[in-house]
């Protein structure tokens, strides 16, 4: 398996860029067309064409090779579907920022086999970079090594969060921000995760936490601990459901507040 992560690399990273190059050219041509999914989860023409581009390329290439996209889950539950390859897609995260032209932004892309990744890659067209993580090989941004810095302290810390869609489960995502600003230096939210994960990666963030999804992590949480961090979950992580891929109350941060971080989250559970 070693041997294919770094071909897998190379293909999530060409497919990503495809994926980049159309959405780019959907919101330079104006041509953006804005929906809604369930809690007034905004989605727009770009989800799908990057979508469309990703699935395409990777059912020709990789026939066998199953596909989770969150704009097509294909029927998958909460943890019995991930045996096997499996490439675990956000075709554009960041819709809304995208929508406004906010430059955080990206398209992700991973592979799992049995529920473990192997290789992802996080591409943000406005931002210039490309995130890269192989398993056992390291992390990379356009072609730079990363490594978390070991140190700090959680009161000298920003954190990155974020908040749910549905505005009926917020409330627990402000009490988790009320108890970092009184407990860290300062929050942030650019409201694209994979991109916040993937600072804490290159040290641009000390910590990322708030709920996800499996295409939210799945990329950027590989590149995160091939450059030092720590993932874990403040809640327990459900029989059967893959550590790796599951999102709820994800935890990502530098080893030096780690520990730290997780106690505080789970005092007010």
């Amino acid at each position: 398996m070693k041997d294919k992560a770094l071909e897998w690399a190379i293909f999530a990273e060409k497919i990503v860029r495809l994926a980049g190059k159309k959405i780019t050219k959907i919101q330079t041509q104006s041509l953006i067309e804005v929906t809604y999914k369930n809690a007034g989860e905004l989605v727009t023409s770009a989800d799908f064409a990057s979508d469309q581009i990703i699935r395409e390329a990777i059912t020709s290439a990789c026939p066998e090779h199953g596909i989770l996209s969150e704009e097509n889950t294909d029927g998958f539950g909460t943890k019995n579907n991930f045996d096997g390859p499996l490439w675990i897609i956000d075709p554009l995260d960041g819709t809304v920022n995208y929508a406004h032209r906010l430059p955080h932004f990206a398209i992700s892309a991973a592979i799992a086999v049995d529920g473990m990744v192997w290789a992802g890659v996080v591409y943000a067209p406005d931002l210039g970079v490309t995130y890269v993580g192989i398993r056992g090989k390291g992390a990379f941004c356009n072609g730079k090594e990363l490594q978390v810095p070991r140190s700090g302290s959680l009161s000298d810390s920003i954190i990155g969060t974020g908040f749910p869609h549905d505005k009926e489960k917020v409330h627990p995502a402000l009490a988790r921000v009320n108890l970092l600003t009184t407990h860290c230096r300062d929050i942030r939210r650019f409201a694209a995760p994979t991109i916040d994960i993937c600072y804490v990666a290159s040290g641009r963030l000390d910590a990322h936490t708030e709920s996800l999804a499996p295409w939210d992590v799945a990329a950027a949480g590989l590149i995160a601990r091939e450059a030092g961090a720590i993932t874990g979950h403040v809640g327990v992580v459900p029989s059967g459901y893959p550590p790796e891929l599951y999102g709820e109350e994800i935890v990502c941060a530098n080893p030096a507040i780690y520990e730290e971080l997780l106690s505080l989250l789970r005092s007010r559970v």
